[in-house]
């Protein structure tokens, strides 16, 4: 019955439970898919054959009982957020541009933290954390387009690789928090 009643909803509310529906089959058709398994796995084997020794439990986040990668996602998500409103501001450009660079340097370590979760992962999550990582490379190349407009002069430029970099991370966070929270992966995963 409550399907039958949620199917019937129109406007907005129809709109977003349509979306919703959507992207959860898209998600369940990249869980499902063994296309990239090979590289898949030919990467996790890699990522956990690297000698980090005690390193690796800190930038998993056993000390803390959680992943460290979600922590330092804070830093360029948060810098790259900002950097859109600062777009929008009169007089933002400077701050933008700042903001910008730091979201891109803050991306190296949070990078770092979630490849070496992403190594233990099975299966079904592995793949969807593979798009997860795919998608962070097109946010770095649309932030990294914006800074070098930026740089150049060329603001207009700028704002606009900016706003696709927020769409990008849109997508990869949406990606990181279905392998997170709807799968329940943390650090001490199998």
């Amino acid at each position: 019955m409550n399907t039958q009643i949620r199917s019937m909803k129109t406007g907005p509310a129809g709109a977003l439970d349509r979306a919703s529906a959507g992207w959860l089959k898209a998600l369940d058709r990249i869980e499902r898919t063994t296309i990239a398994d090979p590289v898949v796995r030919v990467l996790q084997r890699a990522i956990r054959a690297v000698p980090l020794g005690g390193a690796r439990d800190i930038l998993r986040g056993r000390p803390l009982g959680h992943p460290l990668h979600p922590v330092l996602v804070q830093v360029p998500v948060g810098c790259l957020l900002s950097a859109g409103v600062m777009d929008v501001v009169p007089g933002g450009q400077p701050a933008a541009s700042t903001l910008t660079a730091v979201g891109l340097a803050g991306a190296g370590p949070a990078a770092v933290a979630g490849w070496l979760d992403w190594a233990d992962l099975p299966p079904r999550e592995a793949r969807v954390g593979l798009a997860h990582a795919v998608s962070n490379v097109a946010v770095i190349a649309c932030y990294a387009a914006s800074l070098k407009a930026r740089v150049r002069g060329q603001a207009a430029m700028g704002r606009v690789w900016s706003l696709a970099g927020l769409t990008a991370v849109a997508v990869s966070g949406a990606l990181g928090g279905h392998v997170a929270y709807r799968r329940a992966v943390g650090p001490d995963a199998p």
